[in-house]
Formats: C-alpha cells, sequence, structure tokens
C-alpha cells in the first residue's frame, strides 16, 4: 500500500518542553553515532503530541538525531502505527479486521463505522473528533470482535454496545476498556474451568484496565506527564549532552525559543541539559558551482547510485557538472545541497554521493558505475 503524506501541512513543529526532555533522555540511551537509533521512539512521541505525523515532525526528529531527512521519512511510511493523516480529536478506532474478528463481527463494526463517522477510512468524522481504519490482527483473539482506540483495547463488542461507545466518547465521557459483556479477561464465557480458586481474589479490573482507568482518562495521547521523566541508566546525576540539531531555516526561530524554555531538572531525576540542543550547528554553506560544464564536457553524474536523468539535470541547473566537484563538498556543503534539492532532499548524503564521486574523479568504479556503463540501469 502506497502512504503518502498528507496534502495539508503544518508551518512547523517542536516538541512540548516535557517532551522534548523525553526525547533527549532516551537518545542518552544509545552510544555516540547510534542516536538514529531511538527514530521510532522520538516520531512515536511526536505523534502522540500531535495526534498524527506531519513533514515538519518527520524532519524535527530527523534532524534531532543527526540523520537524514529521507531516512526518517522512510520509517514513517513504513510502519503503519505512524499516522500520515490528522484523526480524530477524540479517538481513532483501530478495526481489527483479520480471522477471528472478522469471523466474529467486524465486518458489522466497520459498518457502524461508515455509519457514524466517515464513510471512509482516515476520514475525520463531521466534527472532527473521530476517525477509523481497519488494521491487521492486533492479538486479542479470544475476545473478537475487537477495536483499539490509542492504547487501550476495547473487546468482545457488538454493534450495540460499540455504537454506544461511540455516543458516549462523543458526549465526553471516558468508557472502561477491556471486554465490553462482563467478561474479566480472556478466560471462557460461561466462567472459569480452572485456577478456580484465584477467582474470589481479582481487583475491580484485570491488569490493563486497572492501569489505564488509573491514568483516569484511557483516551488521552501521552504528554509527559503520566510518570517521571526518569533515567536510571545515566547513574549518579551524571550530565549527558545531547548534539545539537539541524533546525530548518523556517523553523529556527520558533524551535530555539520552545528549546529555551526547555529545563531537565524536574523531581531530582539525573539532569539531561538542553545547551548542546539550543545551539546552532555551522550554517549549511553552499559549495562552489560552475557557469558551465568544461571543454571536456560534463561528466555522466548517473553514474552516481541516487542520481538519475531529472537529478542530473537539476544538478547541472545548479551549477554542478563533474565528478570532482561533488567529490570535494564539505560536511557544511552537503548540508546546503541537501537542504535545496527540491523534490530530492537528503539524497546526497543517503546514498554518498562524495564518496562515489571521489572514486568516480579519480578513474576508479564502483560497482553501480559498472551497471550504468553496461547499461543494466535504466
Amino acid at each position: 500500500m502506497l502512504r503518502r503524506l498528507h496534502h495539508e501541512q503544518p508551518e512547523s513543529f517542536a516538541f512540548t518542553p516535557a517532551n522534548l526532555a523525553w526525547a533527549e533522555t532516551q537518545i542518552t540511551k544509545y552510544p555516540e553515532g547510534r542516536q538514529a537509533s531511538a527514530v521510532i521512539a522520538l516520531l512515536w512521541r511526536a505523534q502522540e503530541q500531535e495526534g498524527w505525523l506531519s513533514r515538519p515532525a518527520i524532519e524535527y526528529v530527523a534532524d534531532m538525531l543527526g540523520m537524514a531527512r529521507i531516512r526518517a521519512l522512510e520509517v514513517a511510511t513504513f510502519y503503519f502505527m505512524f499516522q500520515l493523516k490528522p484523526v480524530g480529536s477524540v479517538a481513532n478506532f483501530q478495526i481489527c479486521g483479520t480471522l477471528s474478528c472478522m469471523i466474529m463481527g467486524a465486518e458489522d463494526l466497520i459498518a457502524v463505522c461508515k455509519e457514524k463517522i466517515a464513510p471512509e477510512p482516515h476520514m475525520l468524522s463531521a466534527d472532527g473528533k473521530f476517525s477509523w481504519e481497519e488494521v491487521e490482527c492486533l492479538g486479542a483473539c479470544s475476545n473478537a470482535p475487537m477495536a483499539q482506540i490509542g492504547k487501550d483495547y476495547y473487546e468482545d463488542l457488538t454493534v450495540e454496545s460499540f455504537s454506544d461507545l461511540i455516543d458516549r466518547m462523543a458526549a465526553g465521557e471516558v468508557p472502561v476498556p477491556g471486554p465490553q459483556n462482563g467478561r474479566y479477561a480472556a478466560e471462557p464465557l460461561d466462567g472459569l474451568t480452572s485456577l478456580t480458586e484465584y477467582d474470589s481474589g481479582r481487583t475491580q479490573y484485570n491488569a490493563s484496565v486497572a492501569r489505564a482507568v488509573e491514568l483516569g482518562d484511557t483516551l488521552k495521547r501521552i504528554d509527559g506527564t503520566e510518570v517521571p521523566l526518569t533515567a536510571p541508566w545515566l547513574g549518579k546525576g551524571r550530565t549527558v549532552e545531547v548534539k545539537a540539531r539541524k533546525t530548518p531555516a523556517r523553523n529556527v526561530a520558533d524551535a530555539n525559543a520552545k528549546a529555551a524554555k526547555t529545563t531537565a531538572q524536574d523531581k531530582g531525576r539525573p539532569a539531561v541539559t538542553s545547551e548542546a540542543m539550543a545551539a546552532t550547528e555551522a550554517t549549511p554553506a553552499k559549495p562552489k558551482t560552475m557557469s558551465g560544464p568544461r571543454e571536456t564536457g560534463a561528466d555522466d553524474l548517473k553514474q552516481i547510485k541516487g542520481v538519475g536523468p531529472k537529478l542530473e539535470s537539476l544538478l547541472n541547473s545548479m551549477g554542478f557538472y563533474h565528478f570532482d566537484q561533488v567529490a570535494k563538498w564539505t560536511e557544511a556543503e552537503v548540508a546546503w545541497v541537501d537542504e535545496n534539492l527540491e523534490g530530492f532532499k537528503g539524497r546526497v548524503s543517503r546514498d554518498g554521493w562524495v564518496d562515489q564521486a571521489r572514486t568516480l574523479s579519480e578513474g576508479g568504479e564502483t560497482a553501480f558505475s559498472k551497471k550504468v556503463k553496461k547499461g543494466d540501469v535504466y
């Protein structure tokens, strides 16, 4: 399934102070140079904050982790856990449509969604409160059919009980998650047949439902206030500096203002400083360009993996014609080109153009350039 970014995008994105502190702490889980390992966690936090993942949010996370933006975009578009369009402000219903749920009436639940929310998945309801989608198995087969809302399961649903859930949520109520037919967890419908001696020791709700109820609002998204933002692996109050992120020019003022308000000093937890985050990296520098190719003619830039006819034409229009030009790009110059390749941002870093160009400018060949010369690349 082709997943594209939403056609309407916000101007910018920045983590709230609490979420920025949380994100900084997550990055410290990984050794220097491996910060990109935190990409899924940070993208998820961004989605929890806004409800969905916008392009500015994806780019913000990529820049924060020092990774090519295209890499973060690849992650966001690959995993269906990431919503690339706005979702309902109150709830996005994920209806399990796999075998057990389908047999037990998932299609009837989807019919309710079409009637009460929107005729198509990923569409907002008229009041913007709800959206829905069909998903693959959510692992609650013994409690089919079911739907997931945020982090909670609503199980053992019927057309009537599901319709009632939507109405109650629309009215501002927060129905208790878990089985909706009186069942405690996933025991047989007619009662326990084993471990009956433990029946009398049950709490009011099963563990997952009890935790949801304890939070006080099972529909809310994570905002950083649920639990202390601790980082026990840091040990004895050690201060950790996080590499400064590259903030897109259009977001510099906004992001710096928000970062300046951020503090990681709270509730006695180990300090995670934000000074490095607030610092601005060296401004990207435009490489030297040429008004035209040398007398010998332009090099075939398509021998660089990642450069096709359209990109070669774009590079020529920008004043880049030869391998040795690309080979000399510094890190700051790569950043400038990556940012200014309209429609192909991040491609230089992603495919390692500089190293390839260096080999080609010295008369060598790469595995890719050999294929180009043989005509195996079109």
